[in-house]
């Protein structure tokens, strides 16, 4: 029977969520399955990844041989430089103290990386947020100009309608008119 690590999908359309699973190369992809090891949720940033690093060397060991997906996922995760490291070991190239080290400057390193990269995304997305708002700030403080203007623009038409028709009342207003002294003197 040959054995394979590979993934089962999982989750919405669109949505995908996978298991890491151990199962028989004949079965289908989300069909029955020796042993369950673990997840993966391509749609966080980075993706999350939970496995069971002992049971998937313990699988490794045994000869399950991991799709290319897998075999990414083992990698990012260290359990491929483990075996390797292990295989050193069994050959006596190193020492298990030599061995255990290097994995672990190597898994340090690796998690330095993650949390550098999830620090960045969210340095980028403050700074997103702050475009975003200095944006909205603009177009808010022009629109309060343009209403102030119309504002203005409005208050001047009335007050120039106030003033031509205290103007026309002005000119309409009856004036007498006094006979001059002349016209009584002919008269």
């Amino acid at each position: 029977m040959a054995v394979k690590i590979r993934l089962s999908r999982h989750g919405k359309k669109d949505y995908a969520f996978y298991h890491i699973v151990i199962a028989d190369s004949r079965s289908p992809r989300d069909g029955r399955f020796i042993e369950k090891i673990g997840t993966y949720n391509p749609n966080t940033n980075p993706a999350t990844i939970n496995l069971d690093c002992d049971k998937a060397l313990q699988w490794l060991n045994w000869g399950a041989q991991p799709t290319d997906t897998c075999r990414a996922i083992l990698s990012y995760k260290g359990v491929l430089l483990k075996k390797h490291l292990l295989t050193g070991v069994r050959k006596g190239a190193l020492t298990e103290e030599v061995a255990e080290q290097r994995l672990n400057d190597w898994l340090e390193a690796k998690d330095a990386k993650i949390r550098e990269k999830q620090e960045s995304l969210l340095q980028e997305k403050s700074a997103g947020k702050k475009v975003i708002i200095e944006r909205e700030t603009k177009v808010n403080e022009a629109k309060a100009a343009l209403i102030a203007k119309k504002r203005i623009e409005a208050a001047q038409k009335e007050a120039e309608a106030k003033a031509a028709a205290e103007a026309e009342t002005e000119i309409d207003a009856p004036t007498e008119v006094h006979a001059a002294p002349e016209e009584s003197a002919n008269a």
